[in-house]
């Protein structure tokens, strides 16, 4: 028996290979199939099943793709409604793999098809859970998608959760394995932990969610505080996973078309589309085409693009650097961002190069903004989110969460300069080319963030942890 966890660490996903005796299941996959093809073929194994876990609003699975190019049947849980072809498990059903056998554990709460699969080795013995967002480590999935359960709410949802983790998961030996959907860093829980692999035993421990003596409206209370409101485009990708999507080798034609300056300025203004910089910030800072945004591949890419652009069917042509134009367009329609319609061929040196008019952010160091603090009173905007300001931020500065950033666009000041930070220097820039892209050109970038600032005497609140909030 081979389990093998495939971990995306841009999106906090975890897909799952697993192989007994010529036989594979994949759990959770990726858009991009091709790694479990070439495992299987190395394996000289034959892909029998896809599992999913449930409707997934934060990225769009591989599963219909997959299913085309294996002819192996898409395994969904009780209450599931695709709009393809698929195997509706239901509660306890058994499913052969090789020597071993995986149980549908119907486990509704966070979806109302959510369902855990139960791996049981080639003795029959209890070895793991595949729990996708119903148990995380560290946390349980927030029951608050109210799209994928309208007639219910999210205290109901919660109320649910709790019976199906009491009666399914909790019951099953310390010893069993959990390989969760995602880890820390998803927008589908708020608590997880950092490692991506645990015991049950150790969650029963270590996971609030799971605790022995918790009542039921405990439990809801304590599932539901302190959520932020869900990803404009979780929705979309759920009804991609419902009722299918295009092939990714079709994305990937359209979207890594080169496009000239002239023709890449003329697709721009015909079609509406969003000019998208993927560059690292600091080139971004330097020269980027005029109301392009910044959103780089070396940090939190396709949640960004999903929370900031969230129409997925939005046109997008992409800045990217040189022979990374692929890796963006897969990296989008990992998020259900299939609209890419080319790049910049040469990418912004060729831009410049052109002559044509190009724009910089205005960006100085924490150094130079305490130095200004001390003769004058700048405003400071402060785009790290909302846990992080409460946590600690510089004195008089402003909380304008950058997931909520136009909701904030009044606060702005229309001519004085002003300020704006994150915590290292990536979430600013995003922010900042969103403002420009706006016509608010008067505000500076902090480069390095609240770290640097801290290090450089500006004043701070008092420290309060997180945990605590």
């Amino acid at each position: 028996m081979k389990i093998e966890q495939i971990y995306t660490g841009c999106l906090a996903q975890g897909a799952y290979y697993i192989e007994s005796n010529g036989e594979v299941a994949i759990i959770d996959p990726l858009r991009e199939i091709e790694p479990y093809l070439r495992r299987a073929k190395a394996d000289n194994a034959k892909i029998k099943y896809i599992f999913e876990t449930h409707f997934h609003a934060d990225f769009v699975s591989g599963h219909v793709t997959l299913s085309k190019e294996t002819g192996a049947p898409i395994v969904y849980g009780p209450n599931a409604n695709p709009s393809f072809e698929a195997v509706i498990a239901e509660d306890g059903q058994e499913f052969k793999l090789g020597d071993i056998t995986i149980t549908a554990l119907h486990t509704p709460g966070h979806t109302m098809e959510s369902t855990t699969y139960l791996l049981k080795d080639a003795q029959g013995k209890d070895h793991a859970i595949f729990s996708g967002d119903t148990l995380f480590l560290g946390d349980v999935g927030r029951p608050d998608l109210a799209q994928k359960a309208a007639s219910m709410t999210q205290e109901d949802l919660a109320g649910i959760l709790f019976d199906s983790l009491r009666n399914k998961v909790m019951p099953l030996a310390d010893d069993v394995i959990v390989y969760p959907a995602h880890g820390a860093g998803s927008a589908c829980g708020k608590n997880m932990m950092k490692e991506t692999v645990d015991t049950l035993g150790n969650q029963k421990k270590m996971n609030y969610a799971l605790r022995a003596d918790m009542t039921k409206e405990e439990f809801v209370a304590e599932v539901t505080e302190g959520l932020l409101p869900p990803p404009k485009y979780f929705p979309l990708n759920v009804k991609m996973n419902k009722e299918g999507y295009d092939d990714i080798a079709d994305v990937l034609d359209r979207g890594t078309k080169a496009l000239s300056p002239e023709a890449f300025e003329t697709a721009a203004n015909e079609t509406g589309a969003i000019v998208l910089d993927v560059r690292h910030q600091n080139d971004f800072i330097r020269g980027h085409v005029p109301r392009s945004i910044f959103i780089g591949l070396n940090g939190d890419f396709a949640p960004w693009v999903g929370t900031l652009i969230a129409d997925v069917k939005q046109p997008l042509l992409l800045v990217a650097p040189t022979g990374q134009e692929k890796e963006a367009v897969t990296r989008l329609s990992r998020v259900g961002f299939d609209g890419t319609i080319g790049y910049l061929d040469g990418g912004f040196d060729a831009w410049k190069k052109s002559g044509k008019e190009y724009d910089t952010v205005t960006s100085i160091s924490a150094e130079t903004l305490k130095e200004r603090m001390a003769s004058e009173n700048p405003e400071i905007f402060d785009v790290r989110k909302p846990s992080e300001f409460a946590s600690e931020h510089a004195k008089d500065a402003k909380s304008t969460p950058l997931s909520f950033l136009n909701e904030h666009l009044a606060e702005f000041p229309e001519e004085a300069p002003f300020y704006v930070h994150c915590a290292g220097g990536y979430r600013s820039v995003i922010a900042a080319s969103i403002l420009k892209s706006r016509g608010i050109h008067n505000l500076i970038d902090v480069a390095g963030g609240f770290g640097v600032m801290k290090e450089s005497g500006i004043e701070v609140t008092d420290y309060v942890c997180p945990t605590t909030l």
